[in-house]
């Protein structure tokens, strides 16, 4: 495998770039998720959501999510199927 190319500094241009990220305080953070395109995806979701159909957790996670995430008008339209009611 080749090494990455270090410059008069000493550093990789990927450890230039981690450093100038933490000093604008970001952190990196690697993890692994579930990938949305597989149709064993799907089928977990809606069986989680059959699960919590009309269950005080659905509500409560839908207010989580909600307030989390401030929808924006035409989007709002699209994930419901309705006008956004003004708040």
């Amino acid at each position: 495998m080749p090494h990455a190319k270090q410059t008069k500094d000493g550093l990789t241009k990927f450890q230039r770039y981690r450093q100038q990220k933490q000093r604008r305080g970001m952190k990196q953070l690697r993890i692994w998720v579930p990938d949305p395109n597989r149709p064993e995806f799907a089928v977990e979701a809606r069986r989680q959501g059959l699960i919590l159909s009309g269950r005080a957790e659905e509500a409560e996670a839908l207010g989580f999510i909600g307030a989390a995430f401030e929808w924006g008008d035409d989007q709002a339209q699209r994930s419901t199927g309705q006008a956004h009611r003004s708040r």
